[in-house]
């Protein structure tokens, strides 16, 4: 067996969550990654707005240098400055794109400790999110950035992203059959911390300082653009390095543009690679770059119930 850790392992530590967002909070929307689209950006700001949020725009968010927002060390003191004000209560990521790696390394995990703050984003943004669990264990929040566009993320996601951040309910997600990784299943129940993101950007950290340690973890994955043989081959690499050697389950979330259908299409290969760790698996997740992405916090301990058809989180602020 693969998966040596038992099912039941329940996280060693707590996390720490920050305080729940109130209207009046201020917020700051950050650009770790790529330059956001202004129109999109505006309704994100609109939606932070009803909420009854202060929403403060970072100065270099709509800097653009390449495929990056900006020069790294503008983004970097951008992220910096969000974490040691100790008047913002969250940090937004305004898109994803690709630059976070290039500044993670000296983002300051030290303000984190000090004072946990919501931070909220996906795809790109998992690096931020390993990093800050790593140095800070701090619980965040997978999910739809500000750079928002109702056609992809509805009314569902504003409700999930709203009560994900700013009330202490659970958070519950079920598998949705019309989800292409809903194919994919390992009967069973297991609990444990929730970890991950976007499998391309776990597998790029490996062996680097935001790549979370998933001993006894559900492992949490989505992905775009990617073919069969790509989720092939980062498994496949996740396996060969030991990183999943002690997880406790693993849910999948939304795997969009992976292909056509067929005998070692996507989730046949998530199937082959994940069926004999030993541990439960449930795919199906509404989770992800796909059409209405609900939020997950990370660094929560959760459970998955194939079952139920459930991931069941606590909520990941206080």
């Amino acid at each position: 067996m693969v998966g040596g850790t038992p099912a039941h392992a329940a996280p060693a530590s707590a996390p720490r969550r920050p305080a729940a967002l109130r209207a009046g909070d201020r917020v700051r929307v950050v650009a770790p990654g790529s330059t956001p689209d202004p129109t999109l950006m505006d309704r994100g700001i609109q939606i932070l707005r009803g909420w009854g949020l202060e929403v403060e725009v970072a100065p270099h968010v709509y800097d653009r240098w390449g495929y990056l927002a900006g020069r790294d060390a503008d983004r970097l003191d951008d992220l910096n400055d969000a974490l040691r004000d100790r008047g913002v209560r969250g940090i937004f990521a305004a898109r994803g794109g690709y630059g976070t790696q290039r500044i993670i390394d000296k983002v300051d995990t030290g303000a984190a400790r000090r004072d946990p703050k919501v931070v909220v984003g996906f795809s790109d943004i998992t690096a931020l999110h390993g990093k800050l669990w790593r140095d800070a264990q701090l619980a965040t929040f997978y999910g739809p950035m500000v750079n928002w566009s109702d056609t992809r993320t509805g009314p569902d996601s504003e409700a999930s992203l709203r009560s994900a951040v700013m009330t202490t309910d659970p958070i519950v997600l079920r598998r949705d059959p019309a989800e292409s990784s809903a194919a994919v299943e390992v009967p069973g129940k297991a609990t444990g911390r929730l970890l991950g993101g976007t499998l391309t950007m776990l597998d790029t950290s490996v062996g680097a300082g935001d790549f979370p340690d998933l001993s006894g973890a559900i492992l949490f994955f989505e992905d775009v653009d990617e073919a069969p043989y790509s989720y092939d081959r980062m498994l496949t690499h996740l396996r060969r390095v030991g990183a999943l050697r002690k997880i406790a389950g693993v849910a999948i979330g939304q795997l969009v543009n992976a292909g056509q259908p067929g005998e070692l299409d996507a989730p046949a290969v998530l199937r082959d690679r994940l069926g004999d760790l030993g541990v439960p698996v449930l795919g199906g997740l509404r989770a992800g770059h796909g059409p209405g992405q609900l939020t997950l916090p990370l660094g929560v301990p959760a459970t998955i119930d194939t079952a139920a058809g459930t991931l069941t989180a606590e909520p990941g602020v206080r």
